[in-house]
């Protein structure tokens, strides 16, 4: 297992589809997600279409990195139902974070229904020759 994936591993989810084994009502979606790395930093970008800010919660706790958002229905004031393709429900995705990751510095942007985790990097002590002097 290479430094990266020990840095950051998605844990295993599936959508939850029996009501007995959720704590909150509606489906719950597992969001789609691309991981990049430079030397840095990790960034997560995950896919949250109908998503706002306010309704997203990021919360890390025991190296476990939880992403919740929910959608709301679409329908505007007056509006009813007609035809309804567009599902409503929490997307829910976790990743466990390793000691790569500098917890401290995670940054977060929404744009456009796509959520962009910034993971940057601890950084290592750099190499360097130490000077001895005579007493």
């Amino acid at each position: 297992m290479t430094d990266t994936n020990k840095a950051l591993q998605a844990k295993e989810k599936e959508a939850v589809t029996s009501p007995a084994e959720q704590t909150v009502p509606g489906p719950t979606f597992t969001p789609y997600v691309d991981i990049f790395e430079t030397e840095k930093a990790l960034t997560v970008v995950a896919d949250m279409p109908g998503v706002k800010p306010e309704d997203l919660n990021i919360d890390l706790r025991e190296n476990v990195l939880s992403l919740v958002g929910d959608v709301a229905a679409p329908e505007g004031e007056g509006e009813t139902d007609v035809y309804r393709e567009y599902r409503t429900g929490r997307y829910l995705r976790e990743f466990a974070l390793g000691e790569l990751i500098d917890q401290d510095k995670i940054d977060a942007e929404l744009k456009d229904g796509v959520l962009r985790l910034t993971l940057p990097k601890v950084e290592k002590a750099t190499p360097r020759k130490i000077a001895v002097k005579s007493a």
